[in-house]
């Protein structure tokens, strides 16, 4: 399926979409293949939201916040208000780019919602970024409305046109809250296009420059009606909880577009931390949690401590962001007696296409394929590979990439692939293994060694807290795997230790793929959202 030119399209400012790729480098879109079909008009908001007023569900609880729960009644309410506040007060015209900021909270939720309603394109962006990050989405994107969190604000003052503050964090009643109080509450969603852009989502740049990928009315819904209903047999009894930003696709789709889909609820939380998910998952007794591998490793060393285990409510725990390591795996199934499924998505899909399976878990492995999506294992040509073999990344299914005026969508896509960057390995049941960033591949002596191998036995070690492995440039070798190790307190790193990690990898791996550097450091570099930033650790090596 590519575009349709601007037919139908209820945009009246055509930024965006007239920025989209020419359709010979989209990639091919199979909704029908995923056995999804929308109308070509289509409301995100009005299906995750109005729809279930419409079904009685006003007094149900929605989204649990650090003032306490919004009910789907109140949720649409307020965000109907907002939506006629942008339109009536600040002139917001469908396909205006609005930029969201702040902490999980329900006003953020409820200002996200409005936007895409009032037929706006919601702009989220990551509540620790930076003026100068801001700077360059705000220019990208052509952004000159923001709502933003009053806590939050120092950074973007002065960069869009117009900046409304909101009181997430603090519950209080100042600002957008004010302004929208007396408003009336019936507001009729804008009758935008299924393949109208709502979300302008902008990848966490630890590839180099972000990009702005694009994504429709109708990707908000697909995402939710596949691995959520086809895998985690979501509904509206479920209660998610989780650590991510909504402003990250993973986020967005555990925390947002997930339970509203189902008519469930969300715990949202405004200052994460494995403490703070540790006591919401026994205070709010969720059903799903959806964090990285590094706060179930975390919340594993409190459970340890004494300071309890989720309660018994708990039914999937999801991880994302970053490689899960088998001993991380291990170590949560021990505690709490339940498995991390592990999965695979990017920004440019919205979220996960591999996915590990309830209840047929392989620990290390991604998993297979989320229904609806096809993936292959291939080779530069994009000739496919045969079980065993590392190589590209190729997905292809309803969602899919498109960045904005960018010359990079030719890098990620080809003939109808999206090609993710990501190197894997199929086995002979058609179980994915996550492999490393194809550059991330160290090439040594001529052999090609997987620096995701390496952490994970290092992980095993019960002196390494976490561990990154790169190449590093040998004049002998070419390359040499190098490890990066955080060690678990109250261990002390020095040069017995050193040639102890390297023993313990040469009999566990092929000697070949020890890393003969090893370096330790107070913490490994992370993105706001968890992923490692291996280029900074490329850049402290020197080069």
């Amino acid at each position: 399926m590519t575009p349709d030119a601007n037919k139908g399209s209820a945009h009246i400012d055509t930024f965006a979409r007239d920025r989209l790729p020419p359709p010979e480098q989209w990639p091919d879109l199979r909704l029908e293949a995923a056995g999804l079909a929308y109308p070509e008009r289509l409301n995100a908001t009005a299906e995750l939201l109005d729809a279930w007023i419409a079904r009685g569900h006003a007094a149900r609880p929605c989204l649990i916040g650090p003032t306490g729960a919004w009910s789907y009644g109140r949720l649409h309410e307020t965000v109907n208000r907002i939506a006629r506040h942008l339109v009536e007060a600040h002139g917001l015209v469908p396909g205006n780019r609005v930029l969201l900021r702040g902490p999980n909270t329900p006003m953020l939720a409820a200002c996200w919602l409005a936007v895409v309603k009032a037929g706006g394109i919601a702009v989220p962006t990551m509540p620790l970024l930076r003026r100068a990050e801001l700077l360059h989405v705000v220019e990208a994107a052509e952004v000159r409305l923001a709502l933003c969190d009053a806590g939050f604000t120092a950074e973007l003052d002065g960069l869009p046109d117009t900046l409304l503050r909101f009181n997430g964090s603090g519950g209080g009643t100042g600002g957008l809250e004010a302004a929208v109080a007396g408003l009336d509450p019936v507001f009729d969603a804008v009758d935008t296009a299924a393949d109208d852009i709502a979300l302008i989502a902008f990848t966490s740049g630890t590839t180099g420059r972000p990009k702005a990928t694009a994504h429709f009315h109708r990707d908000l819904l697909a995402v939710a009606d596949l691995s959520p209903k086809r895998l985690l047999r979501t509904g509206p009894d479920d209660v998610f909880c989780g650590t991510p930003t909504i402003a990250f696709a993973y986020g967005m789709g555990g925390l947002l577009l997930f339970p509203l889909r189902a008519g469930a609820s969300a715990v949202l939380l405004d200052r994460p931390s494995p403490e703070r998910l540790l006591a919401a998952l026994a205070e709010h007794r969720p059903t799903l949690c959806f964090t990285i591998p590094t706060v179930y490793r975390a919340m594993t060393a409190l459970i340890e401590e004494g300071q309890g285990p989720p309660s018994d409510s708990l039914r999937a725990c999801v991880s994302a962001g970053e490689p899960l390591p088998e001993a991380t795996f291990a170590a949560w199934r021990e505690v709490t007696g339940l498995e991390i499924l592990d999965s695979l998505g990017t920004t440019e899909m919205l979220n996960a296409f591999l996915h590990a399976e309830p209840g047929a878990v392989r620990p290390g492995a991604t998993g297979r394929p989320v229904p609806g999506y096809e993936v292959m294992v291939v080779d530069d040509d994009l000739a496919s590979l045969p079980p065993g073999q590392v190589g590209r990344l190729a997905v292809r299914g309803p969602t899919g990439c498109r960045y904005l005026a960018d010359e990079r969508q030719a890098l990620y896509v080809r003939e109808g692939w999206n090609l993710t960057g990501d190197a894997v390995r199929v086995d002979e049941d058609g179980v994915f293994w996550y492999q490393g960033r194809m550059d991330d591949l160290i090439v040594s002596s001529g052999y090609k060694i997987s620096g995701l191998e390496i952490e994970e036995v290092l992980m095993e070690h019960p002196a390494v807290d976490e561990v990154a492995v790169i190449a590093t440039p040998d004049g002998l070798r070419g390359s040499i795997p190098k490890a990066f190790v955080v060690v678990r307190p109250p261990v002390r790193p020095g040069p017995e230790l050193m040639r102890e990690l390297q023993d313990f990898v040469k009999a566990r791996i092929a000697p070949y793929k020890y890393p003969r550097a090893l370096e330790f450091i107070e913490a490994l570099p992370r993105t706001e959202t968890g992923k490692l930033q291996r280029y900074k650790l490329r850049q402290r090596d020197g080069y």
